[in-house]
């Protein structure tokens, strides 16, 4: 059973360990035909009965930030963190692995980030982001087993695949299982965008799969696996713990912020069309609080909206800074269920000639060179959307074969 309320005591250990049997690393749960999503969806942290014997006598390494958290209850307003809740379990965590923004999810956005300690619990963090971003030999020489637990958005250039990917392939190397404790995919109801093509892949794109892609972390990391995306072909020992009472239709509102510029549902839904503009020299929201929500710049045409970025958390320098923006509001724009290309154009349409839209990371970020010399040539949006389909078609054949919700 699942665990919908943790509550940290010696007898719910003893229960767990009591009524579960132990299960192997190589096999991936499957998810019950019995989901209600009129029921609380169930987080594959909170289900403890699945993982937690797993975890009994081995030397632990958790891959965690600030998302990486147990709920008290079926609000989602009272937690405790992944790696709190193992300890008090007499777990034995050696380290913490963290991703891009660190541990506790403060960084900028691309900021390389230190080794540290956390003052907490005195573990040693490893930083992801930073030297270097996979896991050493040495780093997992103390180790038996890995746990990833990290909040997803559900877009190609989120770099926590890219963590995820790299976590997977030094814990082949080394013989060293991987456990995935599944969270819902809040775009997870569409797939969309150009998919990337293989000579421009890099930390913020590794994979062949549309910007939007409509799985589970847990299920990206089945996909990983199966289509042998690892180095030389390498296959990760790994489990999945899935969710409860979840499709990729379910809504489902992100009770912690993923990262510093994305902190609401309107900033999540709009950060698939918003941040490709993070190739380009438009700002959208970093430095303010609408992060994600609003596009601009200065050489904008004036207009009765405008913002001004100012040092923030998630933001120490951002583009225009304390300049007043003209721009555009998205704030009450409807849920989207697509990649929406006529920011991007009416942005381009708006920056005067002499001025350089695209810079040199759009082509990373986009996936191929196509999108950049479309919207230079004026093409239609239905004419650039006519591109992808081919590509997308095939990559839902793919998807399938991973697919642990409808």
């Amino acid at each position: 059973m699942g665990f919908k309320i943790f509550k940290n005591t010696v007898l719910l250990c003893l229960l767990v360990l009591i009524s579960c049997a132990n299960s192997t690393h190589s096999k991936t749960i499957k998810v019950s035909d019995t989901s209600n999503t009129e029921k609380p969806i169930v987080v594959g942290a909170n289900r403890l009965d699945l993982y937690l014997p797993d975890l009994q006598g081995k030397r632990v390494a958790v891959v965690a930030n600030q998302s990486s958290v147990i709920f008290k209850d079926e609000t989602e307003t009272s937690f405790t963190h992944l790696v709190d809740s193992l300890l008090d379990l007499k777990i034995d965590v050696k380290k913490v692995f963290a991703p891009e923004h660190g541990f506790r999810g403060k960084g900028d956005a691309g900021e390389l980030i230190a080794n540290s300690t956390d003052v907490k619990t005195g573990l040693p963090i490893i930083s992801l982001h930073g030297t270097h971003r996979k896991p050493r030999q040495e780093d997992l020489s103390d180790v038996d087993i890995v746990v990833f637990d990290i909040q997803d958005v559900g877009v190609r250039f989120y770099t926590y695949l890219s963590t995820m990917h790299y976590v997977m392939e030094a814990c082949a190397e080394a013989g060293i299982p991987v456990i995935i404790l599944d969270r819902p995919n809040p775009n997870g109801h569409y797939i969309d965008g150009p998919v990337l093509k293989p000579e421009h892949k890099s930390f913020v794109g590794l994979h062949p799969v549309p910007l939007v892609y409509g799985m589970t972390i847990g299920e990206y990391a089945k996909m990983i696996n199966g289509e042998h995306w690892l180095a030389d072909s390498l296959v990760c020992d790994l489990k999945v713990i899935p969710l409860e009472n979840y499709t990729h239709e379910t809504p489902y509102s992100l009770p912690i912020k993923p990262s510093p510029n994305l902190p609401n549902d309107q900033a999540i839904n709009l950060y698939p069309s918003l941040d490709i503009f993070r190739g380009t020299v438009i700002n959208v929201g970093r430095g303010t609080d609408m992060q994600m929500q609003v596009y601009g710049a200065p050489f904008f045409p004036k207009s009765e909206f405008s913002f001004t970025p100012r040092s923030n958390e998630g933001a120490t320098h951002p583009r225009f800074e304390n300049q007043l923006c003209y721009g555009v509001d998205l704030r009450n724009e409807p849920r989207l269920s697509a990649f929406n290309l006529k920011y991007l154009i009416d942005a381009y349409a708006k920056t005067p000639k002499d001025v350089s839209f695209f810079g040199p990371t759009f082509t990373a970020h986009a996936g191929n060179t196509e999108l950049q010399e479309q919207i230079e040539a004026g093409i239609s949006e239905d004419s650039i959307r006519a591109s992808w389909q081919k590509d997308i078609d095939a990559f839902k054949e793919i998807r399938k074969k991973y697919l642990l919700y409808d």
